[in-house]
């Protein structure tokens, strides 16, 4: 019970990390990373907010990514749906400031993105599986032969577009989030010596045959 427990506190530390980070980018005010330029599209069309928007986007790419054959964790949804709604906390409260000159937006955001890599340690380690936004590259990475980077500057190409169809904010900071963010996170990785590849990530469908085998168990009639 204490593992499950730990599990969980690291996964939620991590989602709430990763909307603090994602806040940070966005109030640099200096552009938006593409799936926030496509949150922000949403949210002015529809005149939802950007967190709605995020567990929107998250719940249509869940559905997406099972159609495609990806094993889902708690992980997964919690993913959909929290760092939404902290996200909503967070600029609704005003929580972070926002900044308007050229050198502290610079700083908020290399942070932010710092922090994100940070928060991918906490959500990733916990071992629940991986966000809907990994799951679509890694399930169309399986299924076209393709490598991940031209999937998944491909996914971003597309969402950019159509979020600045739709009136997302594109700046300076798209491009230096397009093109820091994977060495931030990298950096984060490396600084605190997290190898992804040896996690061992738990689904859901693991979950729901454990229970079944213990329903079989206490239906097993016993012998005198």
């Amino acid at each position: 019970m204490k593992a499950v427990l730990f599990r969980i506190l690291r996964l939620f530390t991590g989602l709430f990390l990763y909307a603090i980070g994602i806040v940070m980018t966005i109030n640099a005010n200096l552009g938006l990373a593409p799936w926030d330029v496509f949150h922000q599209g949403l949210s002015n069309t529809i005149g939802i907010t950007m967190g709605q928007a995020s567990i929107g986007v998250g719940l249509l790419l869940i559905i997406i990514d099972s159609f495609l054959g990806e094993r889902l964790g708690w992980g997964t949804i919690s993913n959909m749906i929290f760092i939404g709604l902290f996200m909503d906390v967070l600029m609704l409260n005003h929580l972070i400031p926002i900044f308007q000159h050229m050198l502290p937006s610079l700083l908020m955001m290399l942070l932010g993105m710092f922090i994100i890599g940070i928060a991918s340690i906490f959500y990733i380690g916990a071992g629940l599986g991986s966000g809907p936004r990994d799951g679509l590259m890694v399930a169309l990475t399986k299924r076209t032969g393709k490598s991940v980077r031209f999937i998944r500057n491909a996914i971003e190409i597309c969402v950019l577009a159509i979020g600045y169809v739709l009136g997302g904010f594109i700046g300076i900071g798209t491009l230096i989030t397009a093109l820091a963010i994977g060495y931030m996170v990298q950096f984060a990785f490396k600084l605190f010596k997290f190898d992804v590849g040896q996690v061992q990530h738990r689904f859901i469908d693991d979950d729901i045959r454990w229970l079944g085998g213990l329903l079989k168990k206490e239906k097993r009639p016993t012998v005198d």
